[in-house]
């Protein structure tokens, strides 16, 4: 993975059920050091949100979660989507209003994501640079940051070969 990349796009080669355990066995870890509870429910709640592998909405989460939970309301998955925000576990894409496993929740970054058009996929930056720029920019029109998410629509490596060529 290249430098200032979290987690790149997925390919059709990608082992996704490695990919879903590596993320859950870190969220343990990551609670355990924190004394935060990951209590069964934040844990599936989790699961689902890594098992789409692109942004999914709540409600969405909430039918998922009432095959299993049939009781299962809103405000029970919102509490879980905000603990698991909360430590870094997950992020809110704003522009879908849609929630993606964090790629890198051991370490504290800027949200930077690519979001594909066409087929959802998310893929998640750190770049530093960005945020210094975005950061200079702000205090230079004394705006003082206080939290920074950048998206960014396009289409990616998967979805842009299926275009057709322009002439």
């Amino acid at each position: 993975m290249s430098a200032g990349v979290i987690a790149a796009f997925r390919s059709r080669e990608h082992d996704h059920q490695v990919c879903i355990a590596e993320a859950l066995t870190a969220a343990e870890d990551i609670c355990r050091r924190r004394g935060a509870r990951l209590t069964t429910l934040r844990r599936l709640i989790l699961e689902l949100v890594w098992s789409h592998h692109q942004p999914v909405g709540a409600y969405d989460l909430l039918d998922a979660l009432r095959r299993d939970r049939r009781r299962a309301a809103p405000p029970t998955v919102y509490r879980a989507l905000d603990f698991l925000i909360d430590n870094g576990l997950i992020h809110r894409i704003e522009s879908l209003n849609a929630y993606v496993g964090c790629g890198g929740p051991s370490m504290a970054h800027s949200g930077q994501f690519l979001i594909c058009r066409d087929c959802r996929s998310v893929a998640e930056l750190d770049d530093p640079a960005i945020e210094t720029a975005i950061g200079a920019r702000a205090t230079a029109l004394g705006f003082q940051v206080l939290d920074q998410t950048v998206e960014v629509l396009g289409l990616c490596p998967e979805c842009l070969t299926e275009q057709p060529v322009k002439s």
